[in-house]
């Protein structure tokens, strides 16, 4: 049986939803957990205590341990003061599900400078925030477990998202930096990209949402931040009891050597350059780098 007992848990955005479901299980399942939630309606603004405090009240009656944070993931004081109050409580910080996330969605010609701001403060700077301090203890402690929340929106796109989508997406790469950081330093870092039913989704699944419970999330969240878990540098695809892996691929293309190219010959070969058959999932720019030399010494291709 997989166990967090001893470990500690800060879960953003966790008054609802996807973040109450992580919570309530690694309380289940003996972590201490701080939950973090600013209270606020769907688009940021407002807040307020109830929905942490009925959490943490939810936990602790079950016998769990549990505190509440009001702290706004969007500020770098937010981000720090959400950390050391998980130390101050706890003693540390082992697990940080990065799950808080607002939506104001426009089309790309209408989206209002305020509108572009605030998404990437709470969901791409929020996740540097509350990471970065969390990041350092993880180093001194010699363990940790980082989780990212992406989005199909930011992995292939949405109408009307391109404020979301491209917080979303940045959130793949610095966890694919912090995986490689981290991996000298028994830290993993992983993402997920959900489709749930939660106040920020009901809305726009219509009837699928009925099909589409937080809770089918929360088993491969939860493994993902585990000890038993060694996985990292990878995203994954989860909705309605389907899990699979994503990832983002580099195919073999064209190689035209020390020949000189002109654009015409991208033409000519654009097909070649887009065919996806035997591609390869770098692991990081060495990698990509790599192959680069190695095609070089293979020489040029048909």
């Amino acid at each position: 049986m997989i166990t967090f007992t001893d470990r500690v848990a800060v879960v953003t955005g966790a008054g609802g939803g996807l973040g109450r479901s992580y919570a309530l299980e690694l309380a289940h399942r003996g972590a201490r957990v701080v939950v973090n939630d600013l209270g606020g309606a769907t688009d940021g603004t407002g807040g307020g205590s109830s929905m942490a405090d009925a959490v943490v009240a939810e936990i602790n009656s079950a016998g769990g341990e549990a505190i509440a944070n009001y702290d706004s993931v969007a500020t770098v004081e937010g981000g720090d003061a959400l950390i050391d109050a998980a130390v101050a409580a706890f003693g540390g910080v082992d697990i940080v599900i990065n799950n808080a996330g607002i939506l104001r969605d426009k089309s790309f010609t209408n989206l209002a400078v305020e509108d572009r701001d605030s998404v990437i403060d709470v969901h791409l700077k929020g996740a540097f925030n509350v990471t970065q301090p969390a990041f350092r203890v993880m180093k001194e402690a010699g363990y940790g477990r980082i989780l990212f929340t992406a989005s199909a929106a930011g992995l292939f796109g949405n109408f009307g998202q391109a404020n979301y989508s491209a917080a979303k997406m940045a959130l793949v790469g610095l966890s694919n930096t912090l995986a490689i950081e981290g991996a000298r330093s028994g830290i993993t870092s992983n993402v997920i990209s959900p489709i749930a039913r939660t106040r920020l989704t009901e809305d726009l699944l219509g009837p699928l949402a009925e099909r589409l419970d937080p809770t089918h999330v929360t088993p491969l969240a939860c493994y993902l931040v585990s000890e038993a878990c060694e996985v990292t540098h990878e995203i994954f695809s989860v909705g309605g009891g389907n899990y699979a892996r994503a990832f983002v691929g580099l195919a073999p293309g064209w190689n035209a050597g020390a020949n000189d190219v002109s654009v015409e010959d991208i033409g000519d070969h654009l097909e070649t350059i887009r065919h996806t058959e035997g591609f390869t999932v770098p692991l990081g720019v060495a990698d990509e780098v790599a192959l680069i030399a190695q095609r070089f010494e293979q020489g040029v291709s048909a």
